[in-house]
This record gives C-alpha cells, sequence and structure tokens, in this order.
C-alpha cells in the first residue's frame, strides 16, 4: 500500500460510551450513542457516510448495523456486519479503513458495541460433563472425551495465565509481582479517566491478595465484563482536504492498519499462542508506518489479565528481548515511564465490552494525539499504538500519527 499517493485514511471524529453497567440503555442505544457522538466530533453526519462497519460479537447474527441506521438514519449505503473475537471492533474499523483505500468509499463509520452485564470470566470451553463411561470417536476431530483442562486449555483465564508463566520460566526477573505490578498500574491510570468502568486505585498488596482466579491473575488482574460502545468515523486524505481547516487540524493519521491470525505451529494445537501473531502484526505494522517501537509516545495494548499485558510489552517490542519484568520495574510503562502503556486504565481498569474494545483503544491513543485528554494527557504526543487479541485467533495494531495533510 503505497502512502505517497496522497491514499492516506484519517480519523476524523472518535467517540466512546462510558464503560459499565447500562442498565438504562440496549445495545442499540449505545452504539447510536456512539455513532452519532463521534460524527458530531467530526463535523459531520450520517449523510455523509458511504459505508458503516458494525462490530458485537455477542449479536453476531442480529444485523447490529441496520439496526443501528434505523435509529440515525438509513440511507442504503453498504453495511458490514463483523464478529471476530476480541479485534471486532478493530475490524470493523478495517472494513472501512479498506474501502476508502480501495477508492469504493471518501467516508465512512465503524462502531464497536457490546452488552455484557455479568457473563463471568471463563468465555468458551465451559465444564461439561466427564460422567461419561462409552467413549466412541465423534464430531470434526474424532474426539472421544472433553480434553478441557486434561490437555491443554481454552478457557481466557488459563491461557493467559499459562502464557504468562511460560514467559516468567523463560525470562529472568519475572514473578507474581512484575505481573501483579501491572495491574497496580493500570487502577492508578484509570482514576484519571472519568469513562473508565472502574476509577479506584488499589495498592500492590491489594492486587496481589486479592481472590485468586487462576494463578498468577487474581481478581484484580482481571478485566471485568463491561457494556458499552466506541465509534470512529474514517476520511479519505483527498476527501479531507476539502474541509475546514479545523476539521484538518483535528485529523489523525493511521499509519498503519495490520490483521493477523495464527500462524500454524505444532505446540498450538494444545496451548493457544497469544504471541507469534502479535509479533507478526507488530512487525508489519512497524515497517508499513516507518516508525520504530521506540518513537511511540504511548500505547494501548489488550490487557485482558496482567500477564498478558506483561507478553506483550516483549511482543511489540517495547522492552528490549526477554525484558518485560525489568521494564514494568524500572515503571517503564507508566504515564510518566518510557513508553506510557495503557493510561486509560486499560481493559483491566476500563472494561472490555467485546466488541468496543479496538475502536476503544483508538479513541484513547487518537483523543492524546490531538491534545484533548484533559488530566490524563500525555503531554507532546504525536505517535500511539493501539493492539488487540482474540483467541482463535485475530490480533489487530494500529499506528496512529499526528501529522498535518
Amino acid at each position: 500500500m503505497s502512502e505517497a499517493n496522497g491514499d492516506n485514511v484519517w480519523i476524523l471524529g472518535t467517540y466512546m460510551t462510558k464503560f459499565g453497567r447500562h442498565t438504562d440503555a440496549d445495545l442499540i442505544d449505545l452504539a447510536a450513542e456512539a455513532a452519532q457522538g463521534a460524527m458530531k466530533d467530526g463535523g459531520v453526519t450520517i449523510q455523509d457516510m458511504d459505508i458503516l462497519g458494525a462490530g458485537s460479537l455477542f449479536n453476531a447474527m442480529a444485523g447490529v448495523g441496520q439496526q443501528l441506521q434505523k435509529q440515525i438514519g438509513q440511507t442504503g449505503i453498504p453495511v458490514y456486519n463483523v464478529a471476530n473475537a476480541c479485534a471486532t471492533g478493530a475490524t470493523a474499523l478495517r472494513t472501512v479503513y479498506l474501502s476508502i483505500k480501495a477508492g469504493e468509499a471518501d467516508m465512512g463509520l465503524a462502531v464497536g458495541v457490546e452488552q455484557m452485564g455479568k457473563g463471568g470470566l471463563l468465555g468458551a470451553g465451559g465444564m461439561g460433563s466427564r460422567s461419561r463411561k462409552v467413549y466412541e470417536p465423534s464430531g470434526r476431530y474424532g474426539s472421544v472425551m472433553q480434553v478441557e483442562g486434561l490437555l491443554g486449555t481454552g478457557l481466557m483465564p488459563g491461557v493467559f495465565a499459562q502464557a504468562g508463566m511460560e514467559y516468567a520460566y523463560e525470562n529472568d526477573g519475572v514473578g507474581f509481582e512484575q505481573f501483579a505490578k501491572v495491574a497496580e498500574k493500570n487502577h492508578a491510570h484509570s482514576t484519571l479517566n472519568p469513562l473508565a468502568h472502574y476509577q479506584k486505585q488499589f495498592s500492590l498488596d491489594e492486587v496481589m491478595t486479592a481472590e485468586m482466579m487462576s494463578y498468577p491473575n487474581t481478581l484484580l488482574m482481571c478485566c471485568p465484563n463491561t457494556d458499552g460502545s466506541a465509534a470512529v468515523v474514517l476520511v479519505s486524505e483527498e476527501k479531507l482536504k476539502t474541509l475546514s481547516k479545523d476539521q484538518q487540524r483535528r485529523a489523525v493519521k493511521i499509519g498503519a492498519s495490520v490483521l493477523t491470525t495464527d500462524p500454524w505451529t505444532e505446540r498450538a494445537q494444545i496451548q493457544p499462542d497469544v504471541n507469534t501473531l502479535t509479533r507478526n502484526a507488530a512487525k508489519k505494522a512497524y515497517e508499513t508506518a516507518g516508525v520504530d517501537p521506540q518513537d511511540l509516545d504511548l500505547v494501548e495494548l489488550h490487557d485482558c489479565f496482567a500477564t498478558a499485558e506483561l507478553i506483550h510489552y516483549d511482543n511489540l517490542m517495547l522492552c528490549e528481548p526477554g525484558g518485560a519484568g525489568k521494564f514494568i520495574d524500572e515503571r517503564g510503562p507508566w504515564r510518566d515511564g518510557k513508553i506510557p502503556v495503557n493510561v486509560s486504565g486499560g481493559l483491566i481498569s476500563k472494561g472490555h465490552p467485546i466488541g468496543a474494545t479496538g475502536i476503544a483503544n483508538i479513541y484513547e491513543v487518537a483523543t492524546h494525539l490531538r491534545g484533548e485528554a484533559m488530566d490524563r494527557q500525555i503531554d507532546g504526543a504525536k505517535v500511539g499504538l493501539t493492539h488487540v487479541i482474540g483467541l482463535g485467533s485475530a490480533c489487530a495494531v494500529h499506528i496512529l500519527e499526528k501529522s498535518a495533510v
């Protein structure tokens, strides 16, 4: 993709609802608030949109985009409903991004939304019955019994706990305390974010002595299920040049947009690999944007569990290889550190409404690049990275830049 031919794609408007329990609004209400907020922020209307991308994992078959149109305006434009694990929102954004890149649209709206309630931490996999006495091959893989918990795990707490423990085993200076420091940081950061689900600070001791979920992740090291929505308006560079000087001044360039899945590895057939596809996405994103990891002024990464954030310091090349423990010990990812990570509070404290998370991360970084993050502003921020990963697996990495048209 040539960036020299004026075919850049820009963020024109962004919006994020308050994350938390929304008992007075349904899924479409939340999506509509985010969509209308993003368009208002960009100074445009639904009549200006050429395409709509809508992401919702739990409502993948509900035609969320079409339902949303009935609330914010039915203009006959193409709608793409997407579901792609925790990368659902980022995939909705990429749908619009690629349509603009292809010249099929000048401007488009991407919305991510989820209403999760209290769904628990486990995710796919479940307990199942272990009382079977007759074992006959069945199903796609000829299974004769459930292997969950016996031969690897597909449950979220177990997968990310195991990934963290493998990293700790392979690298010096990483243990329970380093993982807990990640959650301590993110809870502290969230106190400055009025849109976060939780805005409460916890001491390192409180994090470490909280109820254990899946070692080494305690309850305060796990993201909460959350209701919420986020939206973004994207615009072509050619179209942006026709808009007002203020719209151009606030626009944020998408320097790179990358989506990856798992390459085949033998060991990943037993235990999901959350590392390789992230490393692949990051490498391609840095090359596409012409950016070095040390150029980043802030990062919003996928900290569904504290162990996930720590290993992604290494996967995203924010620290030297094997140096994630040292990076957190030296306060590198704190808001006043070398590369601030999850200044929003991250998923651990901001919340994780699955379909919305990928776009919410975009909202956060774009807001800092615009200099509009108020009390949590990272001064002088010019380049930022967002990252999401969902088991299955799918990983999206975006690099955003404060850059003149």
